[in-house]
């Protein structure tokens, strides 16, 4: 009879530590990236009557661990552009400030004061650089500050859509202007000055606006010139020049000089005429113009794709990208080890962990301005809690019972 109340007794101590896990899951049903746990039990095996498989006596029930349930959970959207989730397989990758990797299903990053992207533990979000050839470098800390300023850029080439009037008389001029920048960022009004010289003929002139600054054509080969002349065939298209013009600036802002900046008018590779310049009878209008310098700018936001790349924004209109979000997989969820905080580490059981950026291979993409929430089921959570207590319960009664079995055990005695 005391086996019996020894096997009620390992009911109780199960039942209770699944109750605890249980209530671990509600208790996180709120938390970023939470996986639930699932309680396993096994049964105790104690003799054997005869030497027989049906003859076995059990003596309870031993709590066999936890499993936890890596399954997706729901997607939050938020007002934040450094929220991510992961969509599908994997982890992202967090480091603190001695170098040891973190990994975290929880995506809620800020910038911290020294722009490092981090968690609310400052744990530094890790991606792979950028490189200036769009191709990936090293893994290292996804940090800002060294991008907020974005260097200016001379302008190289630039380009105008301009109808020069048919119709107009000899001496007729037409003016028209953009800004182009050197090598400083400073912004130069650079201006073309076409004017009639006969029957769909003309001639053009450049300046550029500043004391000691001077514009002029640099024809290859040849000297450079102040005028170069453009004629135009019976149906307005342009004849000649037959090649880009190259426009060559003296300056004295203390940029780079000369500043050699191309007209584009002709197809290099086909070399036909684009047509941007054109001999119609209408009046002289420029309706498009372009250039490919800008100034300095600073850092007005950052934003990360579905592929993870993390791109600085620049007051100055340029659109850069720095990191690529690191995602790394691992061969068994179940074995890695966890460290609370959502944080899970690397361990014998868990294999060794496999790096790569969203949607490569078996990895998960990313879903920007947004977090992954809980993904524990409240409904199953209740429904296990209630077999839980039954279970607790009737162990319970298993020992009042067998008390009382023991008690008539001893009357007899009386």
């Amino acid at each position: 009879m005391l086996g019996s109340l020894f096997a009620g007794i390992s009911g109780l101590n199960a039942n209770s530590t699944a109750m605890n896990v249980i209530g671990d899951n509600i208790a996180n049903v709120n938390t970023t990236g939470f996986k639930t746990n699932r309680a396993q039990f096994a049964n105790i095996l104690s003799q054997s009557l005869v030497d027989t498989t049906y003859g076995h006596i059990g003596r309870g029930v031993e709590y066999w661990g936890t499993s936890p349930l890596f399954s997706q959970g729901s997607l939050e959207s938020t007002a934040s552009s450094t929220d991510l989730a992961i969509n599908g397989k994997g982890f992202f990758v967090v480091q603190d400030d001695t170098g040891t990797n973190y990994y975290t299903r929880a995506g809620q990053f800020i910038l911290n004061e020294v722009g490092d992207m981090v968690n609310p533990d400052n744990l530094v979000l890790q991606g792979y650089q950028i490189l200036s050839g769009g191709n990936l470098g090293n893994i290292t800390d996804i940090s800002i500050p060294g991008e907020r300023i974005s260097p200016p850029s001379a302008t190289t080439e630039f380009t105008f859509d301009i109808n020069l009037d048919a119709a107009a008389t000899v001496g007729t001029s037409y003016s028209t202007s953009q800004s182009v920048f050197d090598s400083l960022g400073n912004a130069l009004p650079f201006t073309l000055t076409f004017t009639n010289t006969g029957l769909r003929a003309w001639t053009v002139t450049a300046s550029v606006a500043g004391t000691g600054n001077s514009a002029n054509f640099n024809p290859t080969p040849g000297p450079a010139t102040n005028s170069i002349s453009l004629t135009f065939d019976t149906d307005g298209e342009l004849l000649t020049p037959a090649a880009d013009q190259v426009v060559q600036l003296t300056l004295a802002t203390g940029a780079v000089t000369p500043q050699l900046i191309t007209w584009d008018l002709f197809n290099n590779l086909s070399g036909s005429n684009l047509g941007d310049v054109t001999g119609y009878a209408s009046d002289s209008t420029t309706t498009f113009q372009y250039q490919d310098g800008y100034v300095a700018g600073v850092l007005r936001g950052i934003s990360v794709d579905e592929d993870g790349v993390v791109t600085a924004a620049y007051s100055n209109g340029q659109i850069t990208p720095v990191y690529q979000v690191v995602i790394t997989d691992f061969p068994s969820y179940p074995g890695l080890k966890k460290l609370g905080k959502n944080l899970y580490a690397e361990s014998i059981g868990s294999g060794q962990p496999m790096s790569g950026v969203a949607g490569n291979g078996r990895l998960g993409s990313i879903a920007p301005m947004s977090i992954e929430m809980s993904n524990v089921d409240l409904a199953q959570e209740f429904v296990k809690m209630i077999t839980t207590q039954r279970a607790f319960q009737a162990a319970s009664r298993v020992i009042t019972t067998s008390d009382e079995i023991l008690s008539e055990l001893i009357n007899i005695k009386r």
